[in-house]
């Protein structure tokens, strides 16, 4: 059953008050706010019965409380005052419903105006229920017969209407004015919405009442689902033969809150999207019932452009929201149709690509670039998304990642789109980090250089300098000669080392197994490790691997040493092992890695130790050099892989991952 909001019109030019009174009346009521003196019995035409609150302190309240006491008697007045002031205990003794403090309290606010609506109620009832015991009237009937009758309204002309539907509002404004022209009214009002969800608004109006622009209806509204409910026209003439009366009340209200005698709906898809009302015919004679049929044959041609209307209007916002998204996005965006044809090209595209949107679009891919635009007409082409690719520009010098996808509908290509990342800022940080990294890496370099060398010389110097005491005596020259030969060699042994880090074998890259390297890997360490006692190395090599961009030489080397630590880490445990698995890495569904793990169950290590594992000298080993995990890192490097290292009480791994050729790292 529906039921009727009431209303509660508030007379003030406070809006601090205005907005307290609809917050405490949004759910019992329509709220509607005067500020003029002239236009509050116009707004009570619209509405009454209601309540009105008076705040006496208004312009030439007292005598507007004086004159809706004589004119609109069902309307109950509430005065709101300063406490103790004169105007308040005047409006008390007025005889109105009631006199309230200006400093509402929400909970007797409520309270006072529930109980005023609930006496507005039993009014109105009374009022139906005499109406009810009046003589019903008989329906007006046609002039002329059904079979004779046709719309005595000229068609709007349509063709030349729809030319304005780049600016939806000045379409519907151009629409009332043809439908008001057309069907000889005094008034035409539009409501709609523009999207599922946003309340009906007053869209388009000619010679409107000032406040149907302040109303609003939402989708649960009582007149909006007595629209979805009957679906057909409110005409006032109408109105006492419909039997519910509240819904009778409802329609009456609606027809003077507009000013209007007849109201179409209109729809669109199957839904109510609006309605069109009609005020007084020129000559201020009743409508007919034949153009009551013009005015429902109109109402459909309006229903046809709002429909348009609204959907222009929800197309250009989506159209301005992707538009603004795609502005102002960081990467470049490039997209071409199924044609090859640059449909769209950003600012980022501009700066990124040194290529003007003016040059580039509506012109085949090319424009943009050569390398590009293959990988684009290549993504169209193509089934499956294609990898990222990275490349120099050749025209800006910018470091750029580019990735494609096909743009389709269901199996139809529409086209393909480019995402272009600009990777200099961040090239350029990170050649500054490798300067920086360079140069810590030297200074530790000559530091530990200095302590690495010092010892040897020290022995040596020592000797020397006991040489003209002791030079008699054959034991001394001998542990001299042993003494200075040794460390001389360690020396040498040093400086090649080091040596051989700093200048590295120049890599021979070529697809490979790395199933070879491990296998060399592991057989390197044996020959190292050969003298510290039998240590379990056991493999898990699966039968097929995707091929690895490398040098199987360099990828034994940094094998070799990382189980050569791992046997070093084991050396004390009752049951040292050793495990070294291979395995795919895969991505989207292919794969993009292979991943080598040796894993021990040594002592694990040394917290302090984790920060500095890559460091060159860092070794716990009493003649170690601590070069081994650096030169793993660097090999790893070079072949664009990634070298972790998880360690704990139990044991540690070493985790090496390399691309798959033709991955591109």
């Amino acid at each position: 059953m529906m039921t009727l909001p009431p209303v509660c019109i508030v007379y003030s030019q406070d809006a601090d008050l205005v907005r307290r009174v609809k917050a405490y009346a949004r759910t019992m009521a329509q709220v509607r706010h005067v500020a003029e003196a002239a236009r509050l019995e116009a707004v009570l035409e619209q509405t009454s019965p209601a309540v009105v609150l008076m705040d006496l302190r208004a312009r030439e309240c007292r005598e507007l409380m004086e004159q809706l006491e004589q004119n609109w008697p069902d309307s109950l007045q509430i005065a709101l005052g300063t406490p103790r002031s004169e105007p308040l205990r005047d409006a008390e003794q007025s005889g109105i419903y009631a006199a309230e403090d200006l400093q509402l309290e929400r909970r007797r606010f409520q309270a006072l105006i529930g109980r005023a609506f609930d006496y507005l109620k039993l009014l109105r009832q009374n009022r139906e229920l005499h109406e009810e015991m009046r003589a019903t009237p008989e329906m007006p009937r046609p002039s002329e017969p059904a079979a004779e009758r046709g719309s005595a309204l000229p068609m709007l002309r349509f063709p030349r209407v729809f030319r304005q539907l780049e600016n939806a509002d000045a379409l519907l404004d151009s629409v009332v004015e043809n439908v008001a022209d057309a069907a000889g009214v005094t008034r035409v009002g539009i409501f709609s919405r523009i999207r599922q969800g946003e309340r009906y608004r007053l869209r388009a109006a000619l010679r409107c009442l000032p406040e149907t622009h302040e109303i609003e209806y939402s989708e649960r509204d009582a007149f909006v689902r007595w629209f979805e409910t009957h679906a057909h026209l409110v005409w006032r003439a109408n109105l006492p033969h419909i039997a519910d009366l509240t819904q009778r009340e409802l329609l009456r209200r609606a027809l003077d809150s507009f000013g209007a005698e007849v109201i179409v709906p209109l729809y669109g898809r199957g839904r109510v999207i609006g309605w069109i009302f009609f005020g007084h015919g020129l000559t201020g004679l009743p409508f007919e019932y034949t153009q009551l049929e013009g005015l429902m044959i109109l109402a459909e041609h309006v229903s046809t452009v709002l429909e348009n209307a609204l959907l222009y209007e929800e197309i250009t916002l989506q159209k301005t929201l992707a538009e603004t998204l795609l502005g102002s996005i960081p990467p470049g965006i490039v997209a071409i149709d199924e044609n090859g044809i640059i449909r769209w090209f950003n600012s980022q595209a501009e700066s990124i690509l040194g290529v003007r949107a003016s040059d580039a679009l509506q012109r085949p891919a090319g424009a943009a670039g050569g390398k590009l635009a293959l990988m684009l007409r290549d993504t169209l082409e193509a089934t499956a998304n294609l990898p990222a690719q990275q490349w120099i520009d050749t025209r800006t010098r910018r470091s750029l990642s580019v990735e494609t996808r096909r743009l389709a509908d269901q199996r139809t290509a529409l086209g393909a789109v480019a995402v272009i990342h600009d990777l200099t800022a961040e090239e350029n940080l990170r050649q500054k980090q490798d300067l920086v990294d360079r140069a810590a890496f030297w200074t530790d370099l000559a530091a530990s250089m200095s302590h690495e060398i010092r010892n040897p010389l020290v022995a040596i110097k020592t000797f020397a300098q006991l040489l003209p005491e002791r030079f008699d005596e054959p034991d001394f020259r001998e542990t001299f000669k042993d003494v200075v030969v040794k460390e001389v060699e360690r020396l040498d042994k040093i400086i090649t080392q080091i040596n051989t880090f700093a200048h590295p074998a120049e890599l021979k890259m070529k697809p490979l197994d790395i199933r070879a390297s491990v296998q060399r890997g592991v057989e390197l360490a044996r020959s190292k490790i050969s003298g510290n006692g039998e240590v379990a190395i056991e493999t898990e090599l699966p039968p097929h691997l995707p091929t690895v961009m490398g040098d199987e030489s360099a990828l034994a080397e940094a094998l070799a040493h990382v189980v050569a630590n791992a046997a070093e880490a084991v050396r004390g445990q009752k049951k040292p092992k050793i495990t070294l698995t291979v395995e795919p890495i895969r991505e989207n569904g292919r794969d993009s890695a292979v991943l080598v793990t040796v894993q021990d169950n040594g002592r694990g290590i040394a917290p302090e130790m984790k920060e500095k594992i890559f460091s060159p000298f860092c070794t716990t080993k009493p003649r170690g050099m601590g070069l081994g995990l650096p030169i793993v890192k660097r090999i790893v490097y070079d072949h664009n892989g990634r070298v972790d290292i998880e360690s704990g009480a139990h044991g540690t791994a070493v985790k090496i991952a390399l691309p798959v050729s033709g991955n591109g790292g």
